[in-house]
Formats: structure tokens, sequence, C-alpha cells
């Protein structure tokens, strides 16, 4: 399961509010590059010059709406010195102690920067970081806090994240780590689509949203299948997938689910579809994944879905299919089988509720 596509943001200027305070407080930047891990799209950081900013951000999405807003962006950390390096705090709090250690490590880093809202949970790490460093500065604005510290001589390797490893009595050993979804073991709506694939799947297969490969792996475990499709918009998510699926038939994409394609149309699609931004409901993304779904099959396609019970999927699928089954209802959790896009007329018609003219 991939996470959902980016949200320009209601306030895209926090973090920038934050820097001109600290700036205007006294916090002096080393000079040379900013480097900036985990930005999210639409995001402003108008005190520090363009030319200064150098992005990290893996998630597709996020990744894209960056570089179109004209940032110097890339899909991982690598080697290049930056004078000073700023974490935007993750909500996954383990994740963001493996960020603010990978920071503090990172060649030529003179300060570290940590920045996040309230509700990203940016008190409690500060507290945690007091045990290891000393704080040089923090300032406190619209509902968030940005601190920095001197990173060298810092020894933070006790907060680094530990992989995970997670074995499936069925399927083998997978590696997860923290931030990707359901990195603490299988999810439960995964593994009750699993359970309810059939015995033969079509040759070509795509997995929207595939995240470190659970249902990828439950997907070649069944008889028919010549090319898996995993398609994942978190890059460390889709680098765990490629590890825990050494199988030649499947093939990886570093997309955003909603917009991939592929030049031949596939015979099955299973998806776990997302259906939160922050902490925010949104069951638009799961609808989104859907339509993308009957765009990727063929007339005679096949859709596998699970989704929390609640969530408001069987419309779309009955606008969007010819033929559609419950095929489990437990554990909080529905499990659909739908058979046969409609037209791309039909289609359009479920979507907007009209006919384009």
């Amino acid at each position: 399961m991939t996470q959902p596509p980016p949200v320009l943001l209601a306030d895209p200027a926090p973090r920038a509010a934050r820097l001109t305070l600290a700036l205007a407080e006294g916090l002096v930047l080393p000079d040379g590059p900013l480097l900036v891990l985990r930005p999210r799209a639409g995001e402003r950081f108008d005190p520090i010059p363009r030319d200064r900013l150098r992005m990290v951000q893996g998630f597709r999405p996020d990744h894209d709406a960056l570089a179109a807003a004209g940032y110097s962006v890339a899909q991982a950390v690598d080697d290049r010195p930056a004078a000073a390096v700023m974490v935007c705090l993750p909500r996954a709090k383990a994740q963001a102690l493996d960020l603010i250690a990978q920071a503090a490590r990172h060649p030529g880093a003179q300060l570290v920067l940590v920045d996040g809202q309230k509700t990203d949970g940016i008190e409690s790490v500060i507290k945690t970081l007091r045990a290891h460093v000393t704080i040089g500065g923090a300032v406190s604005k619209a509902h968030g806090k940005l601190f920095w510290f001197d990173p060298r001589g810092a020894d933070l390797a006790a907060l680094a994240a530990n992989a995970v490893i997670i074995t499936d009595p069925a399927l083998g050993r997978f590696q997860t780590s923290a931030g990707v979804f359901s990195a603490d073991g299988i999810d439960p709506g995964s593994r009750l689509l699993a359970q309810h694939l059939p015995d033969r799947l079509p040759e070509s297969v795509v997995d929207l949203g595939a995240g470190w490969g659970y249902l990828a792996a439950a997907a070649l475990a069944r008889k028919g299948v010549a090319k898996l499709h995993l398609v994942e918009a978190e890059a460390e998510a889709l680098a765990l997938a490629r590890a825990n699926i050494p199988d030649p038939r499947a093939e990886f994409h570093w997309a955003d689910a909603t917009r991939f394609a592929l030049p031949d149309a596939a015979g099955g699609v299973i998806i776990n579809p997302p259906f939160h931004t922050g902490r925010k409901a949104r069951p638009e993304l799961g609808i989104a994944f859907i339509h993308a779904a009957a765009r990727l099959l063929v007339p005679t396609g096949d859709l596998w879905l699970v989704a929390n019970r609640h969530l408001p999927y069987a419309d779309t699928l009955d606008g969007l299919f010819r033929d559609v089954d419950l095929l489990a209802d437990a554990g909080g959790f529905r499990v659909w089988h739908a058979h046969g896009p409609k037209s791309a007329r039909a289609r359009q018609v479920a979507r907007t509720g009209r006919t384009r003219r």
C-alpha cells in the first residue's frame, strides 16, 4: 500500500515563518548548501535563497511537485557535503529520529535543524534529543517548533532505526523499516486480501501501492502470473520491495499509483488503497486508486480490492465494473472482486456524475 498523493497545505508557510523568526532572533546558518529532508509539496522556505537549498524527498508526488516549483530535489540522500541539514519532521517518531541521526552524520554538517508541528510530535522529539545533544536554540510559531543543534562530536547511533524482519509461514521473510506502511507487521487487510486471491491469476498483474511487497509475494505464489508490476510512490518502500521480491517476473515502478500507466493493459490489479493524509481521512484517495485500476485493465480484466468496512467504495466499484462481488467481510475489512471495467465514457460518468460534451 502506498502513501497518498500530495496535498497542497492550507497554510504553506509555517516552516518559512519559523525560519524567519529564528534568523531574526540570532540563528546563524553556516555558509554553504542547506539539505532539506522530507519537505512536502507546497511548502515554502522563503528566508533561504533557493540556490542554497537541496531537497530530498522519496515520495514521488511530493518529489515531483517540489521539482515543478523550481527546487533542486533528489529521491535519496547522497554524499555531497552540506553545511546544514534540516529535517522536516514526519509523524512516525522512529522515522523522525532516524532522519535526525542521518542528518547529524551527513558530510560537512555543522548544524542540524529540526522543524515540525505539535501534531507531528515535535515536543516528544525534543525531549528525546536532549538526552543526546545540547539544543542550541528553539523558536515556536504557527502551532509548531523549530530547534537546532551542532552535530559535530555527537553520537546519535542509538536513534537510528533498526531493520524490522517479518516472517510469514507461507510466503517467507520480509524486511521493513520505520516510516513505511505496516512497518511492524503484515497489515490485516492485506492478509485478508491475500487469503482471497484465486489459485490462478492473469498473466499480467499490477499491484498498485505495493509497499514493501507482501501482496506482490502473495500474487507471485499463485499460478499463471508471468509479469507483476509493483507500483509504489515511496522510494524507500520500493527499495524494500526490490530486496523482498527477488523474482524475475517482478517489475518495479517508482510512481504515483493514481497516474500510473502501462503501454499494454493488464489482466489483473490488486490494491489495498490508502485513505489518509496525515490525520485526516480522505476516502477519495482510495476512489482514485479504483479509477486507476479500471484504466489499467483489459475489458475482461479483474480487480481484487481490500478496504476498511466503513469506506464508501461500493458505488464506485458498481459504476466502474460490470460485475462486482463481495468476497469477505471480516475483522473490519471487506474484500471485493470486480470484473470487466466499463468503457471510458461510463468511467467518466462514475467519476463526475455527467458525460463529457
